[in-house]
């Protein structure tokens, strides 16, 4: 008699097994997990000295950019967002955390908060979203040839005073007494300052300057021209100006002054400034996406030109030109990319 116990039938053995497999919920797993390994996102930091408030446009251009581009956020990508709030100070903190994050490139703006991304990440590329020019603050080599791990897009279009205040004197030629609203910070202050007096100069305009450093400084900053009597306010470039620019233009409607500046920001609400005459900062971020899918794919940031802008907007507010009793001339009207009516 041969007590030996026959094996178990293997296909059926096979086939039991499965059943099992199948019918048990801690050791089913898709058929694809075996065939596929799952991509984390990529990870994209945003550092940006403004309030998120005041400039989600700009991070919603940059996004729309990545999306025209194929990105999908969420499966290709998650953004890390870091915002100042218009405190410098916090900026190396932030960009320490961003760096912790190990993302493949961070997008910052403007100026300030690219210094402290490339500080803080010096081994990381670092697109500039919009900002003064790089090579003047010492952040590249050149334009044209960046070099490091920066390259990006620069809003330096050239010195605008002498335009602003043409543009003042054009919609309020009555205009004599100018306040301008200067943040201290900016490398450009100083030239700045200097060309509008010299425009000024045989016009019989007297320019009266508000120097501020911190958000903080620009209510007194802007009472201190109330003071002094001047009849219109002009904002210089800054990086605070789109986060604050609310603040800039409540304070500056409750004294009755037409106001103009370079950031639509300004002039885009029915309670806004009267002109704003610069770039849209919306259309740079959106071009910041296409470095950044272009560094993704293995370009060296020194090897990307820097951007400089080609596109202006001359944007006039009517509903504020009708409250502070103002005709805008037709000769003025004709050259606006956009009238806010």
């Amino acid at each position: 008699m041969n007590d030996r116990v026959k094996p178990f039938p293997l296909p059926g053995r096979r086939r039991r097994l499965l059943i099992w497999i199948a019918a048990s919920p801690a050791l089913a797993f898709p058929a694809s997990a075996y065939c596929q390994t799952s991509k984390q996102p990529l990870v994209i930091g945003w550092l940006h000295f403004g309030s998120r408030d005041g400039t989600i446009a700009q991070l919603g251009a940059f996004k729309e950019g990545l999306a025209a581009l194929g990105w999908k956020e969420g499966q290709q990508y998650v953004c890390e967002e870091r915002w100042a709030d218009s405190h410098r100070e916090t900026l190396p903190a932030l960009a320490e955390e961003l760096a912790a994050k190990k993302p493949i490139v961070i997008v910052a703006a403007p100026s300030p908060a690219v210094a402290a991304a490339a500080k803080a990440a010096p081994s990381t590329p670092v697109v500039q979203g919009t900002g003064g020019d790089p090579v003047e603050t010492g952040l590249v080599k050149s334009l044209a040839r960046p070099g490091g791990m920066i390259t990006g897009l620069s809003n330096v279009i050239g010195d605008l005073q002498q335009k602003f205040i043409e543009l003042l004197l054009t919609a309020a030629p009555k205009v004599t007494r100018i306040g301008l609203l200067v943040d201290s910070n900016t490398t450009s202050r100083g030239r700045n300052m200097e060309n509008a007096r010299r425009y000024a100069v045989g016009r019989s305009l007297d320019l009266r300057f508000g120097e501020f450093v911190k958000p903080e400084d620009i209510q007194p900053a802007l009472a201190s021209l109330a003071k002094q009597n001047v009849q219109a306010l002009i904002v210089f470039a800054s990086p605070m100006l789109s986060s604050e620019a609310q603040r800039i233009i409540k304070l500056g409607f409750a004294q009755r002054w037409p106001i103009v500046g370079p950031s639509p920001a300004l002039v885009s609400t029915e309670a806004g400034s009267l002109i704003s005459y610069g770039i849209d900062s919306r259309e740079s971020f959106r071009r910041a996406a296409y470095y950044v899918d272009r560094i993704s794919k293995g370009a060296k940031p020194g090897d990307l030109p820097i951007e400089q802008p080609t596109k202006f907007e001359l944007v006039i507010n009517m509903k504020t030109a009708k409250a502070l009793g103002l005709k805008i001339p037709n000769s003025l009207l004709v050259q606006a990319t956009r009238v806010i009516e």
